[in-house]
């Protein structure tokens, strides 16, 4: 039996899996592509498929027959560009024929996230691989702001006065069900997925407080500071960086403006972060 030619990564995450639920509910056929095929979800017209972006030859096997490919970002890794390059010429060397690639906010060889370089580093190299494309620049997720309150009710970074707009996991993963739906249509677009509004910390912390009830504050950290509470943790310097950049990437102003391009593309409005917390709760 031959697989579907629509392929989707990340099926075994939030935003792949999202993805991969809606094109099930539509009735369309997809190959699932998964480290552990086990792990992928059971949806009528999916096959899972063994594929690890690293491992060129499984990537051409897993792709074969593929025109339309979604391709969530490999988990973070100071690997994760050699990745993420290796699975796109193997997508070439497959004859896959479009890539939506899920990427990040203001992606630029020189932006503050240090993640967001990568990101950028991975259009570029699916741009020269000559593919057609369509990127999905999301913002911040709307989702972690309450999982980034300490337990002592209080929300840490670097962040200054800078406002950030959120998207909710939700509306990027009907857009990228929509672009996926008629592709050709968003061939060659680059999209900036933002929620509704640009909140600053103090206004994400009051929203927090006002619709959940759990007092949550803002303090505004030193650079020293992000850094020497971050290490908390056993983790890689490149990681550190990765952390506390995600803030100074906001009080540099460089997760705004606001997009419509949600609203634009699935003819829903965009989710607020208030709106989010109270359909949680």
């Amino acid at each position: 039996m031959s697989l579907p030619a629509l392929a989707i990564t990340g099926s075994t995450g939030h935003i792949g899996g999202l993805v991969a639920q809606h094109l099930a509910d539509d009735g369309l056929s997809q190959r699932l592509l998964a480290r552990n095929p086990n792990k992928a979800p059971k949806l009528p017209g999916a096959t899972a498929v063994q594929n690890s972006y690293e491992n060129t030859e499984e990537s051409r096997s897993a792709l074969s027959g593929t025109k339309l490919l979604f391709m969530v970002s490999a988990s973070e890794s100071s690997e994760r560009l050699d990745q993420h390059r290796a699975f796109i010429d193997a997508a070439v060397e497959a004859g896959v024929e479009h890539i939506v690639y899920l990427s990040y906010f203001k992606a630029a060889p020189d932006a503050t996230f240090t993640l967001a370089r990568d990101h950028w580093a991975t259009e570029q190299h699916i741009i020269k691989s000559g593919i057609a494309y369509t990127f999905l620049r999301d913002n911040m997720y709307t989702d972690f702001f309450t999982s980034m309150v300490g337990s002592d009710g209080v929300l840490r970074g670097p962040a200054a006065d800078g406002r950030v707009a959120s998207v909710t996991r939700a509306d990027v993963a009907r857009v990228a069900a929509a672009v996926l739906h008629d592709p050709t249509a968003h061939t060659g677009q680059t999209y900036d997925l933002t929620g509704p509004e640009a909140l600053t910390f103090d206004e994400i912390a009051q929203t927090i407080t006002d619709v959940t009830g759990r007092e949550v504050s803002f303090h505004n950290e030193t650079i020293d500071e992000a850094y020497e509470s971050r290490r908390a943790w056993d983790a890689p310097q490149w990681e550190y960086d990765a952390w506390v950049s995600t803030y100074t990437a906001i009080a540099a102003g460089e997760l705004v403006p606001v997009s419509d391009a949600v609203e634009q593309i699935t003819g829903k409005p965009a989710e607020s972060l208030r709106d989010f917390l109270s359909s949680a709760n």
